[in-house]
């Protein structure tokens, strides 16, 4: 099933969500105080291109002050925009049953834009 969802996925979408995330991290990288959140988009260019099959986890390695004081500079810089985003993406999906599956990855994917640091993909 994930494997043929992550080709649906790709075709209907995926691979421009993928696209839009690198080249954001991209540019956030070619500035040094950008980099980590370069690397925030690099995770969410990986989970945007294959969803099916992955999760988000909590990790206690990078967790606390710093990570809260990041979530909160993404929060307020990009990533309420882009949990929006999504989650008309997946309210779109969620109109046919058809799509159900694809709104539940977008679903997921809000979770990540909201606070991506001190959360990783498995």
């Amino acid at each position: 099933m994930s494997l043929l969802g992550n080709i649906l996925w790709i075709v209907l979408g995926g691979f421009l969500l993928f696209l839009w995330y690198l080249f954001g991290g991209l540019l956030l990288c070619l500035t040094v105080v950008g980099i980590p959140f370069g690397v925030q988009c690099f995770k969410l260019s990986v989970l945007a291109l294959l969803p099916f099959g992955r999760r988000v986890v909590s990790t206690e390695k990078f967790s606390g002050c710093l990570a809260t004081v990041m979530n909160v500079i993404w929060l307020l810089t990009a990533g309420l925009e882009i949990a929006i985003l999504h989650l008309v993406l997946a309210a779109l999906f969620a109109i046919t049953i058809v799509g159900l599956p694809f709104a539940k990855q977008h679903l997921k994917l809000v979770n990540l834009a909201l606070v991506p640091f001190g959360r990783r993909v498995e």
